[in-house]
């Protein structure tokens, strides 16, 4: 959890907060997508995470996808943006967003895949056949719906 997500949490507990996220979705030059287990639901998911105060949305991505996986992205192109009521979550731990995210894809990166032990159990890569709904964590759903269907 970011820094000012858990300022909030400090005064709300656990109500709805509207939550601005970033987050990249990797493809490698085969056209697999790396995606990351959550330890809190252990479900499949693209890197990203909440917008701190005053960042840009490209740093927020570009820091998430780094912290998560391990890599750095170099070129990030705009994909989406991911709100409304399908975003609408619960975490395991009672916390309730609404998110509003926006999605970029990256094909040109670099590093070692490194998982982020406190948030990730494990990464790997995923032929697009590969990718079940229902292993998805739910309120990134739509955008593989999205995603899947224009490959």
């Amino acid at each position: 959890m970011t820094g000012y997500i858990m300022e909030l949490r400090k005064l709300v507990g656990h109500r709805t907060l509207i939550q601005c996220a970033a987050s990249i979705i990797c493809v490698d030059e085969q056209g697999r997508l790396l995606l990351g287990r959550r330890t809190d639901n252990h479900l499949w998911g693209y890197a990203g995470g909440s917008v701190e105060i005053d960042e840009p949305v490209e740093d927020c991505a570009r820091r998430e996808f780094k912290e998560e996986t391990g890599l750095t992205a170099e070129e990030l192109t705009f994909f989406c943006v991911n709100s409304g009521p399908e975003t609408h979550y619960v975490y395991p731990n009672g916390d309730e967003v609404s998110n509003v995210e926006i999605i970029y894809l990256c094909r040109h990166f670099h590093g070692e895949v490194r998982p982020q032990a406190s948030e990730i159990e494990e990464l790997r890569w995923f032929s697009p056949d590969e990718i079940s709904l229902d292993l998805i964590s739910p309120p990134i759903r739509p955008v593989f719906k999205k995603y899947l269907a224009s490959v």
